[in-house]
């Protein structure tokens, strides 16, 4: 076999899977004016691409059955057939029902980017069935490594270079071009096999042929597939919750996924070796976490369930490779590898978010990992020579036992403030003990569980046990009364979303970011005064409800919200603001972009944008197109207010470059309250057509001063072109204030 050969080889499946991984986020970022920046989304997303990918791979497994001509005919005919739908772009499906949206994303996406995603899938099994069916070609499974490694590429090219750079028609096109190429390599690929006899044949296989057929062994294949799998969409919606719904975060976990493919099929194994050995350590250690709820040391977390994902996907891929069968049988075990993968996340992605009330999934596939990863005993104590083995048991039982008394002890300093070093040490016990005993399996789980319940997992659990959180499409939403306090709160992930007081008298006072000298508040205090006594004032968000009870007597309130669970809490009584201060406000639910698109034009006086879920950035309510639906709802002197607190991205030069854009006058009132039990800093926007109302506020309020907006983006956000990556506050994001 020349060496030119397999190089064509592998720049074909390279540029195939570098083509597949960048038209994810391409067609997800296409996506978000449609379905928003909700983490669900890139979630559903994911079931669309995992599930064209094992249609992908069983339609090469069916190729592969055929005679090597026949398939390079009818698989360059498919991928001529669905160039004919490039460049890609959004589907035009009718936008869903409320409760719906779990369907309908991936359908749009599905209808997007289906045939030519499909027929990329199938090329690389495709591709190392083709080059092993030179008998002088070798073992192909560092092909598909090298595979892996090119969806990684892609992956990080898309924010990285495509997203600043490119428009999306404009990376539409290139991709376009790319897929072209796509088809020539395949072609010459097919011809470097013209004369070849297939000699990928069961021979010499590394499992007997039982074992490949046995349920057993496929079963196995499976979950060791689908750990991985749903282990990255849990990742990814912590990440995407807490921090932004940005391709640049959504990438992460899968290509930390897709890195531990390239570790686990490289033809060396030292590197999948050493990873394999420590996982059992990482999965004590990290895997202690995953049921804290309390958001504390969120992004420390974060980092650490991303190192995790990496250790536990490369232990578990690294035994798939050590049970793969011979390379007659490539495509069939790529197609279970690939079932397991959509496997998990279906399980990720559609059931958890319908059966549980919190993210259970990501513990719950924690511990799955704990019982299928590796354990190479590291001390191997009870392997001793001379150890009776009914004292090796004793000693079990005594560690298990410390193991209880450890975490009972972390969990009495869990809600202790000041107790962070001890409760380390304590984890690191914990961890030390679960070493100890990974000569039973059973024995190393039962210890990381204990680990999770005592580093908050109990709460955790009692929360739910209590009623407290409430789970839809949109986030995790979580009601607590804080008697001491006095205070009825509501959280969106790790996010303070809302307050209510639970005293009777004080319950119509707006509280958080929505207090008397924010900007919202100084504003809505102000519309009589800038509109007219019969002002009309349209809100995007309905939260808790707490703008409400700026309503005056006359005026005309509109509230948008997407999610009927936020909707139910002002409307079953859990929060009072809607129907003590304006009861007669009309809710629309829906996207707010899609239904201030139906609006009469000039419908309001003075509309509020006040969308963040969690610290998660709508970008589709931030771009140009965005900003024309907000100005055609607005009469002539009318004030948009953009509520943009966030704590990793800086927003304000974003709508700066909108208001140059159009034209607008802007001032921006950053808020420092004194009492930060009941108000919360906050940083809102006004912008105006009309000078004249933005000056007047200003005017109005002299004690809290409006300042003018820092200097503006260099362009304005588009939704063709729009990258959040210079605004990041990268300080925030490795734990710096």
């Amino acid at each position: 076999m020349g060496r030119s050969n397999r190089a064509l080889f592998i720049l074909t499946i390279l540029v195939g899977s570098f083509l597949l991984f960048m038209v994810e986020p391409m067609v997800a970022r296409m996506a978000l004016p449609r379905l928003g920046g909700a983490p669900n989304v890139w979630n559903s997303a994911m079931l669309v691409y995992q599930a064209l990918l094992l249609a992908g791979y069983g339609y090469a497994h069916w190729l592969s059955r055929k005679p090597l001509w026949r398939q390079a005919v009818i698989h360059l005919i498919a991928l001529c057939i669905a160039a004919t739908t490039l460049p890609i772009a959004l589907a035009q499906v009718a936008s869903p029902a409320p409760g719906w949206e779990a369907i309908w994303v991936p359908w749009l996406l599905l209808l997007t980017v289906g045939p030519v995603f499909f027929l990329i899938a199938a090329q690389a099994p495709l591709m190392q069935r083709w080059f092993a069916a030179d008998s002088r070609a070798g073992q192909p499974w560092a092909l598909y490594a090298a595979s892996n490694l090119g969806s990684f590429a892609g992956l990080v090219a898309y924010p990285l270079v495509a997203e600043p750079l490119l428009a999306l028609h404009g990376q539409s096109l290139v991709w376009a071009v790319g897929y072209g190429l796509l088809i020539l390599l395949v072609a010459a690929c097919a011809w470097s096999r013209r004369k070849t006899v297939d000699a990928a044949r069961p021979s010499a296989p590394l499992l007997r042929a039982s074992e490949v057929t046995s349920w057993r062994r496929k079963l196995h294949w499976l979950a060791l597939a689908a750990i991985p799998s749903g282990l990255m969409l849990s990742t990814t919606t912590h990440l995407t919750t807490d921090i932004f719904a940005s391709p640049l975060l959504w990438v992460i976990p899968l290509g930390l996924y897709l890195l531990s493919f390239v570790v686990a099929f490289a033809d060396r194994r030292v590197l999948a070796g050493v990873l394999t050995f420590v996982a059992p350590v990482v999965l004590l250690f990290t895997g202690s976490y995953a049921m804290l709820a309390d958001g504390s040391g969120a992004l420390l977390l974060a980092g650490g369930s991303c190192v995790l994902l990496f250790v536990v996907s490369v232990a578990l891929h690294a035994r798939l490779y050590d049970l793969r069968p011979d390379a007659g049988h490539l495509t069939g075990f790529y197609l279970i590898m690939s079932a397991g993968g959509a496997l998990g996340g279906l399980f990720t992605a559609l059931v958890a978010p319908l059966v549980f009330d919190w993210s259970w999934e990501h513990p719950l596939l924690i511990l799955g990992a704990a019982l299928l990863v590796p354990l190479d005993e590291i001390l191997r104590w009870r392997r001793m020579e001379g150890l009776d083995q009914r004292l090796a048991r004793i000693a079990l039982v005594l560690l298990l036992l410390l193991a209880l008394f450890l975490s009972v002890q972390l969990f009495d300093l869990f809600t202790e403030p000041g107790t962070k070093m001890t409760a380390m040490l304590l984890t690191v016990f914990l961890t030390g003990t679960g070493v100890m005993v990974m000569g039973w399996r059973w024995a190393f789980v039962a210890v990381l569980l204990l680990a999770m319940l005592g580093q908050g997992g109990l709460l955790t659990i009692m929360s739910s046990y209590e009623g407290q959180r409430t789970r839809s499409y949109f986030g995790i939403y979580t009601v607590r009364d804080y008697r001491s306090s006095g205070l009825r709160i509501l959280s969106h992930g790790t996010t303070l979303h809302g307050q209510q007081s639970l005293d009777p008298d004080k319950r119509r006072m707006p509280l958080t970011y929505y207090g008397p000298r924010s900007g919202v508040g100084l504003a809505l205090a102000s519309a009589d005064r800038l509109e007219g006594d019969s002002a009309r004032i349209g809100v995007v968000g309905l939260g808790t409800g707490s703008l409400a009870c700026y309503a005056r007597p006359g005026q005309d309130w509109t509230f948008f919200e997407i999610d009927p669970v936020i909707l139910h809490y002002s409307t079953s009584g859990k929060f009072t603001y809607l129907r003590d201060c304006a009861p007669r406000a009309r809710v629309i639910l829906g996207d707010a972009r899609l239904e201030l698109e139906a609006v009469p034009p000039r419908r309001f006086d003075m509309l509020v944008i006040d969308a963040f879920s969690s610290d998660a950035i709508p970008l589709h309510l931030l771009t140009q197109e965005a900003l024309q639906v907000y100005l055609r709802a607005l009469s002539e002197r009318g004030v948009l207010l953009m509520h943009i607190s966030n704590r990793y991205v800086e927003l304000e030069p974003v709508i700066a470059a909108l208001a140059r854009s159009e034209g607008l006058t802007a001032r921006v009132r950053q808020d420092w309250p004194e009492n930060l039990d009941l108000y919360t800093p906050s940083h809102w926007i006004a912008l105006s057509r009309d000078s004249s109302s933005i000056n007047e506020l200003a005017k109005m309020h002299p004690d809290s001063p409006w300042s003018r907006l820092q200097a503006p983006a260099q362009r304005p956000w588009t939704d063709d072109h729009a990258s959040i990556l210079p605004f990041i506050r990268w300080s925030r994001l490795i734990g710096y204030p």
